[in-house]
């Protein structure tokens, strides 16, 4: 294993670090326990707003600290890499940044985040409500959830929400959107290689170069099979297929506009994105979905995996006001 590590033990913390140092006009680093927020977060953060409040294991990077700011996030609780993080890091980052409108989590449905947040919820003194993500439909149960699994997604989630927080609306409108947003997004990735965790030193799963994991999870865990490597658009159109048929079964019609995310795992070029993009974009319009919105880059990686997902986001009124609404995030920013 080569990486640009002192300690692994230490790694999170020298990372958060330089992360805050980087973006210290945006973000505020809080250690023991550990946890990030706005800047000045009890200073800046209104009277009249919702605090939002996601998290999970790092390694998911930009995912979720680098969506700390105006319209997404009021801060962020890593946990270690591919770790969730635990009660007494969410507890504190709410009583941080709470502002008198409750909180607002936005979970990942993966075993461990569901319970330490709900932990989390139960002990806390002023309303909160919960929004957990479930956008992958590549496997309906798997070893780390209880049903689908929260992916790429879970971005979209946070930038609306965190949108219509900032207006001043309350906790049961900033959750219903949530909870909408979600429903109306599917996901599905394919990995090329594995990941490789620093503390084991190995990759999490083998796979041949001539092999690729269709359905992979942004923790390297399986998909729906191992599949011979083909060309790009036969990949992709199994994908899209997947997408689609995920709609059809929920019984959610596609005849709106919709946000299209083509999402890097942290080692696929660019420009192996862009023409994952093209090639999914034609077959959604064949289907008769109208792609207005886009997005293509590394927002929800799984550490060093070669690999994609590709979201699919069916927009309403509601939802395209608040993906269009100004934000101001280490990784996401415009309309500022």
């Amino acid at each position: 294993m080569k990486k640009f590590i002192n300690n692994v033990d230490n790694l999170l913390v020298e990372s958060l670090s330089g992360f805050a140092s980087a973006h210290s006009d945006l973000v505020t680093l809080h250690l023991e326990p550990t946890y990030l927020t706005r800047k000045n977060a009890s200073k800046s953060t209104p009277k009249n707003k919702v605090a939002i409040i996601s998290g999970g294991g790092s390694g998911h990077e930009p995912l979720h600290a680098g969506y700390i700011g105006f319209g997404m996030l009021d801060a962020a609780c890593p946990g270690h890499v591919f770790t969730s993080p635990t009660p007494d890091q969410m507890l504190t980052a709410a009583e941080a940044v709470h502002a008198d409108m409750g909180v607002l989590f936005i979970v990942k449905n993966y075993a461990g985040d569901v319970m330490n947040f709900e932990m989390a919820a139960e002990m806390l003194p002023f309303e909160n409500a919960t929004v957990l993500t479930s956008d992958d439909c590549a496997v309906i149960n798997s070893t780390y959830t209880t049903g689908r699994r929260g992916v790429a997604g879970t971005m979209i989630i946070e930038k609306c929400v965190g949108s219509l927080a900032e207006t001043g609306a309350n906790l049961a409108a900033c959750k219903a959107l949530g909870d909408k947003v979600n429903q109306r997004t599917a996901s599905i990735g394919v990995a090329l290689t594995s990941c490789t965790v620093p503390a084991a030193g190995r990759p999490t799963f083998d796979i041949a170069d001539t092999e690729i994991e269709m359905g992979v999870g942004i923790h390297g865990e399986p998909g729906r099979r191992r599949e011979t490597m083909r060309e790009a658009d036969a990949i992709v159109n199994d994908c899209v297929d997947a997408i689609l048929a995920d709609f059809k079964a929920r019984n959610i019609h596609l005849n709106s506009e919709a946000l299209l995310l083509i999402n890097g795992f942290g080692a696929t070029p660019l420009m192996e994105l862009y023409l994952i993009y093209n090639t999914a974009a034609k077959l959604f319009h064949n289907h008769g979905v109208k792609i207005s919105r886009s997005l293509v880059g590394n927002y929800v990686t799984a550490l060093d995996m070669a690999g994609t997902s590709i979201t699919l986001c069916l927009l309403d009124d509601e939802i395209k006001q608040h993906w269009d609404s100004p934000v101001h995030t280490a990784a996401l920013r415009w309309g500022m």
